[in-house]
């Protein structure tokens, strides 16, 4: 993500913005273009000076991107791709499906960034609220439907559920990029002849994935993963170190893409030997993974240390070992080395 100006009085625009609140114009992002655009007084993009139209989630304060005033479509490249929203006549759940949205957006953003596609209609999302006497919505992939329970865009019902499968971290963004991966795997992995590749470093992918997972969660909590992978619910089944890693690989190169718009330099005076340096001024989406890979260790060091002193747990409480870093790799490589026919 990257920070942007308003065509008409240059005042700092983040990405969520919809209006500018130095001069009040309205604002909204051009997906075929990545920018944040201005509208005139004649509704016209300032950026291009073309006519646009909203997206119809607009209307619900669910969306801020616009078309081309002529685009058939109604709805925007990211929110086409719902399959199936929560019935917005129940007033609690339109300001959680709006946090699903927003963090959708961002995903689509990102995948934009990388040029990866993410075209309907096999990708989809459902964003699925609990109904009384039912079982509870359970987030997952299903060849390319992405499933997300609503209680996830509650903070509390989240924490509880952070709390309660012993995990470190877990946000709505990161639920989408992780269950987003297992559909890449199809793509980037499966359909593009690359799974011998894929084997040597994270296993067999065809070992039984219910059992595997099953395992996974009636083991006690341990410390056997460490080192070879990203997270313990990695070590389930390669599967899900694939898609953690592949989440991992979207939180990089999205978080450096923010800490290089910032201008962000990191030099800690106590820092001798210059270990901890690093000066963020390059496009993680043009750069290659050892460059990616030595300026995200400084940024996220720096980024926890903040966060310590301000009574909060670490923004990034993860280590990237060497395996890790490798599997990244792979994954930075299929990413930008992918075929760019027939997926």
């Amino acid at each position: 993500m990257r920070l942007f100006a308003c065509q008409n009085c240059g005042n700092l625009l983040h990405f969520e913005n919809t209006v500018c609140e130095k001069c009040g114009l309205s604002l909204g992002f051009l997906p075929e273009a990545g920018r944040l655009s201005a509208f005139d007084a004649d509704g016209l993009a300032m950026l291009d000076g073309k006519p646009r139209k909203p997206c119809a989630n607009v209307a619900h304060d669910a969306c801020n991107w616009f078309l081309p005033d002529d685009d058939a479509e109604d709805y925007c490249p990211a929110c086409r791709l719902n399959a199936m929203v929560p019935d917005l006549s129940m007033p609690e759940n339109l300001p959680l499906w709006r946090r699903m949205e927003m963090a959708k957006r961002r995903l689509i953003y990102t995948l934009d960034r990388l040029g990866l596609p993410h075209e309907g209609p096999e990708l989809r999302f459902s964003f699925l609220a609990d109904l009384d006497g039912q079982p509870p919505t359970m987030t997952g992939h299903e060849d390319g439907h992405i499933t997300i329970a609503l209680a996830e865009a509650d903070d509390a019902e989240r924490e509880a559920r952070r709390t309660r499968l012993n995990e470190p971290f877990r946000t709505l963004l990161g639920h989408m990029r992780h269950e987003v991966g297992h559909w890449y795997f199809l793509v980037l992995v499966e359909r593009a002849g690359r799974t011998e590749d894929f084997r040597a470093l994270f296993g067999d992918e065809s070992t039984d994935y219910a059992a595997a997972l099953q395992a996974h969660y009636v083991r006690p909590p341990n410390n056997d993963w460490r080192g070879d992978f990203i997270s313990a619910y990695a070590a389930a089944h390669p599967h899900e170190d694939w898609a953690e890693c592949f989440a991992h690989y979207l939180h990089m190169v999205d978080s450096l893409e923010m800490a290089t718009s910032f201008g962000m330099k990191i030099s800690p005076v106590l820092d001798r030997e210059g270990v901890l340096e690093t000066e963020l001024d390059f496009s993680p989406y043009r750069a290659g993974m050892e460059e990616i890979l030595n300026a995200w260790t400084p940024l996220t060091i720096a980024m926890n240390a903040m966060n310590r002193c301000m009574g909060t747990p670490d923004l990034y409480p993860f280590v990237l070992s060497a395996p890790v870093a490798r599997k990244l790799g792979f994954i930075h490589e299929v990413v930008h080395h992918r075929p760019r026919s027939g997926t």
